[in-house]
């Protein structure tokens, strides 16, 4: 069990790595079929100014070549040109330019600043005339391939935001999945619990008729007693407790004077409070439960012996009890895993304690808890933090 977070990290990374792979793959794949686009454009625009310079060339030429150059000419029907003489000055005759809207062809400015930004990114294709003058075709993108650019980033995001959604959608339902599983063990627990329970109260009656002064008898009646609210707790788990008790303090105070006696006696164990009654409705037993949880692991930290602060006190209309002690601490990794169900530190432990105490404060009370102090040597800080 302790070896699960280890493998979960290495298959999220896998998982992390794989998308990331399949993304730049993607992207790369892409940008090579753009060029390789690119390319034929340019190949055709050459031969759309070779066109031209045969056309423009005084020699007889049968009508079939004339067909042909002139189904070269107008089958350019995406890449943007445009014809200009040897000073880059455009031509203004019909079939100078393809594909360049007329607010553009209107505007000489407009029309100069084009030529300008079709430069930047192509050289022009030169065409020399008959009398010595050149020409120059000058080109640019077509819509398609403007559109394309961007393309393989959009995919690349569209594939991995889908990969992530799904990648967090299974993983919530493996949340959901294990919390359904720990409830189920929670109540099949109080259900074995309860059965021995009921026959242990029924033979203490009758020992009570027999002995009832008997100081082993009431001691037994205690750890019966103890064994009843160990089962209801368990027995409310999954299901959605009432929050009928209201005042905090008690709570509090009644599981520290129990704990307290219980506790090895080398462990300096105090409580602070405050002076003031504090009205927060909440579930005791179950609030008893996370709290006796929180001391156990700070018990079995300090391995019976230190200084355990227990304290409650009040912050920006939140109640927060942190339960401090002077054990081994955690390293950064076990104080990440300590909440996830199944893991543990013990070598006999289950990994249920803290994961079940985080459901009932933050599923049942609409709270937190969360580690926040520890250092190895030195000891530990819980906090649970509730609205008031």
């Amino acid at each position: 069990m302790k070896n699960r977070p280890f493998l979960a990290r290495i298959n999220n990374w896998f998982v992390f790595t794989l998308l990331t792979v399949i993304v730049i793959a993607l992207i790369v794949s892409s940008n090579i079929l753009i060029k390789n686009l690119r390319e034929k454009e340019a190949e055709r625009i050459k031969v759309f100014a070779t066109a031209i310079k045969i056309l423009q060339d005084n020699k007889q030429k049968s009508s079939e070549t004339q067909e042909l150059l002139f189904a070269i000419l107008t089958e350019n029907d995406q890449i943007p040109s445009i014809l200009t003489d040897q000073n880059k000055e455009p031509f203004i005759f019909e079939g100078s330019s393809r594909n360049i809207s007329q607010e553009i062809l209107k505007s000489p400015q407009e029309l100069k600043k084009l030529i300008r930004r079709m430069a930047s990114n192509y050289e022009p294709f030169e065409i020399e005339v008959a009398n010595g003058d050149k020409q120059y075709v000058f080109y640019d993108n077509s819509s398609l391939l403007n559109n394309l650019r961007y393309y393989p980033y959009f995919l690349g995001l569209f594939i991995l935001s889908y990969l992530l959604f799904s990648f967090w959608f299974l993983r919530t339902i493996k949340k959901t999945d294990e919390g359904y599983v720990w409830a189920g063990l929670a109540k099949e627990t109080a259900h074995q619990i309860g059965t021995p329970l009921s026959s242990m109260i029924g033979w203490m009656e009758i020992m009570k008729l027999e002995n009832p002064d008997s100081e082993g008898v009431h001691e037994i009646e205690k750890d019966i007693e103890r064994l009843r609210t160990i089962s209801e707790r368990f027995s409310k788990i999954g299901s959605v407790p009432e929050l009928n008790d209201m005042n905090f303090n008690e709570t509090i105070q009644e599981n520290y004077e129990y704990l307290k006696s219980r506790i090895s006696r080398k462990i300096d164990f105090s409580l602070q409070l405050p002076t003031y009654t504090i009205l927060v409705p909440h579930n005791r037993i179950l609030m008893n439960w996370v709290i006796e949880n929180l001391v156990k692991n700070a018990v079995d930290a300090m391995k019976g012996e230190g200084i355990l602060q227990m304290s409650v006190f009040e912050r920006n209309k939140n109640i927060l009890i942190e339960v401090k002690d002077t054990g081994s601490g955690m390293t950064k990794r076990q104080a990440r895993n300590a909440f996830k169900p199944g893991y543990s530190t013990k070598k006999r432990g289950w990994g249920l304690g803290l994961s079940l105490a985080r459901r009932v404060v933050q599923e049942y009370h609409n709270g937190d808890i969360k580690i926040s102090q520890t250092e190895l040597g030195k000891g530990t800080t819980f906090r649970i933090t509730i609205k008031k």
